[in-house]
């Protein structure tokens, strides 16, 4: 499974490529931050995202789309930009017809760490450990993309058994 990672960020939105399945070694394939000027107005921001967004799902043909999903925090100043973000992460992913998983910070964390309370630092160390990286990937939107790909195949893979499992019993009774 390869899924595409989203941080939503409307001035820097990290996407990360990640290839593998549940139980065995996953690999990097790309990571990167799509970045946007606070000078120029939101809408011509948000059009630079979305091109992005596009050029990565082109390049890579991800199987998933995993986007972090957007909760109320102390910073109210970053959510309409952050929520305005995963907006045009949903809708590329939704006009190709790719699945779109949304997960929390703490499940992100908490896959990757074995904490929902984890820190950046140790998220990007475990990333870092998990993809058997040289080097941490930086600045942290980056590695937390690759934190949401990670949890996706993870989690994803798990609940895409579950489901059939079900839909088997179902299907017997």
């Amino acid at each position: 499974m390869r899924v595409l990672g989203i941080d939503p960020g409307l001035t820097r939105c990290g996407v990360g490529v990640v290839e593998g399945s549940l139980g065995r070694p996953l690999t990097l394939v790309d990571v990167n931050v799509l970045r946007t000027s606070a000078g120029i107005p939101v809408a011509e921001r948000l059009v630079t995202i979305e091109k992005g967004l596009d050029a990565w799902l082109d390049e890579f043909q991800p199987d998933a789309v995993a986007v972090e999903r957007i909760f109320a925090r102390s910073d109210s100043s970053t959510i309409m930009g952050t929520a305005q973000a995963s907006g045009i992460a949903l809708v590329v992913a939704a006009r190709r017809g790719l699945p779109v998983a949304m997960h929390t910070p703490s499940e992100v964390k908490a896959a990757v760490s074995g904490s929902g309370r984890a820190d950046k630092a140790q998220v990007t160390a475990m990333v870092t450990r998990i993809l058997r990286l040289d080097a941490p990937p930086r600045p942290a939107d980056a590695a937390d993309a690759l934190a949401l790909a990670i949890t996706h195949i993870w989690r994803g893979s798990a609940q895409a058994r579950i489901d059939a499992a079900l839909a088997a019993a179902g299907r017997k009774q």
